[in-house]
């Protein structure tokens, strides 16, 4: 990563344009052409420096929710358990974690009153507790990198 992918990254974490040609309009603020943004953007995630590229969305503001759950996976089944997790379409993400609750996700749904019916399928599906930890506060880390 050179100063030019510092500096993309760092601008497009306040925000991205809503506009006809928004690679367009970021490009001319950094000083790149549009084919360069895409490229470079591209190779960061290629190369895997950024695991995604895309909106964050307030599901709450939405009408939606969202909250992060875990299960005990026992290793024997955690590929299965798996399969089974990230087979629910509310399911924003899945990892494992070097812990007694070995295996966290995120669960989205359209609505609040959703987060119980997909904790309670996942239950039935993988006969495991789900341990449903909601968002009490939240708060934004900024990544600021040095050029």
């Amino acid at each position: 990563m050179d100063d030019i992918d510092r500096y993309i990254i760092n601008t497009l974490q306040e925000g991205f344009p809503i506009c006809d040609a928004p690679y367009q309009q970021v490009a001319l603020q950094l000083g790149l052409t549009e084919q360069e943004l895409i490229n470079r953007l591209q190779a960061l995630l290629d190369n895997g420096t950024l695991s995604r590229f895309g909106p964050l969305y307030h599901a709450e503001r939405m009408g939606g929710a969202l909250t992060l759950a875990a299960v005990k996976a026992p290793l024997d089944r955690f590929d299965e358990i798996t399969d089974i997790i990230n087979a629910f379409p509310e399911v924003a993400h899945n990892y494992a974690r070097n812990h007694d609750l070995n295996m966290w996700f995120v669960i989205a749904t359209e609505t609040p009153e959703q987060i119980m019916d997909t904790i309670n399928a996942i239950q039935q599906q993988t006969g495991l507790t789900v341990y449903d930890m909601p968002k009490i506060n939240e708060y934004f880390v900024g990544l600021k990198l040095e050029a």
